[in-house]
């Protein structure tokens, strides 16, 4: 195996359903995927969603950090223009303190909302904030952690306040643009490409390598693929579980926002709507035939890492799916022997 595997969970919430009942699924999953041998297990961060409970990654990792025992667990993920750095950073720390040396901070520039909502999460809303001061708050978070603050920065002191004893907080960058590849690069850090969001991303892992700078964490280019993932015992169906995300994203391109339907609700969806636009690249189908795919997908990227998400209505197959692929990799052996 030339890349570990891991998982994005976004908590979706069935028709229904609320996010309380969401939130038990995430920790059961998590629980799960940290037995089955996952290296990782992040918490997206998605505003004013009625589909998607995580509004708040920072408010999920300790509790499914405190219900698993030896997978990581971190943010895919936090949308830094949202926050002060030095608020990311302490808040990071804390949680490193919690859980020692197993969280990851994968931190955005994308808003994870519409933008009315992202004006909504400004605390100053006499104008809107630029975008082209990410990379600067992106340093300054890094200094905060690092304890490396230059001298003469105004908040210089603030290093050593980092509250202690969790080890290093690993930090990734997450995107799925040019912009997002060079910053990764120049500031030396792991980069994880949206492939979900942005299924032509590859160009991106050439200039993430290109722009790489050796850091003080991370001595050469490590690169993981978010993907659209979903293993099930035919193929007909891993498709037929697909289409509660389709119809979703299909009211989502048109600036509607539903909860996840269910599996016969999507399949009337989809008779009613032949022509309704397709989902972005999606692997699917029996565990041979997704590892046959995800196998194909790393190389092209040439993917140390690959993260795997779903939205589905049914929980069961959810936790199905997962246990599926990592049986079919052997994941729990291999995390046994590291």
């Amino acid at each position: 195996m030339t890349y570990r595997l891991s998982v994005l969970d976004q908590t979706p919430i069935a028709e229904g359903a609320t996010a309380a009942a969401a939130l038990v699924n995430t920790l059961d999953l998590a629980r799960t995927c940290d037995a089955l041998g996952y290296d990782r297990y992040w918490l997206a961060e998605h505003h004013a969603s009625p589909g998607l409970a995580g509004a708040a990654p920072e408010a999920l990792i300790g509790p499914v950090a405190l219900a698993t025992k030896r997978i990581r667990v971190g943010s895919g993920g936090i949308m830094l223009p949202h926050y002060s750095p030095f608020k990311v950073a302490e808040t990071f720390a804390l949680l490193s303190a919690l859980a020692p040396n197993r969280i990851d901070l994968g931190v955005g520039r994308a808003p994870g909302s519409d933008q009315r909502t992202a004006f909504a999460l400004q605390r100053d809303r006499s104008k809107r904030m630029p975008h082209d001061d990410f990379p600067n708050n992106l340093a300054e978070m890094i200094a905060y952690l690092d304890d490396a603050m230059p001298a003469d920065h105004p908040f210089a002191a603030l290093g050593n306040t980092m509250p202690s004893g969790g080890g290093e907080t690993q930090v990734w960058l997450l995107g799925s643009s040019t912009d997002s590849a060079i910053w990764a690069g120049e500031a030396g850090l792991p980069y994880c490409i949206a492939d979900f969001i942005n299924s032509d991303g590859v160009p991106l892992a050439r200039i993430y390598r290109e722009h790489f700078k050796p850091s003080l964490h991370l001595a050469k280019p490590h690169l993981m693929v978010a993907t659209w993932a979903i293993a099930a015992q035919t193929r007909a169906e891993a498709e037929r579980l697909s289409l509660p995300a389709s119809m979703m994203f299909a009211h989502l391109i048109r600036g509607e926002l539903i909860q996840v339907p269910s599996v016969e609700k999507a399949q009337q969806w989809s008779v009613a709507n032949p022509a309704a636009p397709a989902r972005r690249r999606v692997t699917l189908g029996s565990p041979s035939e997704v590892r046959t795919q995800l196998d194909a997908m790393a190389a092209d990227y040439g993917a140390d890492e690959v993260m795997l998400v779903n939205i589905m209505s049914d929980h069961g197959a959810r936790m199905r799916s997962y246990e599926l692929i990592a049986a079919e990799y052997g994941l729990a052996a291999l995390a046994q022997a590291a």
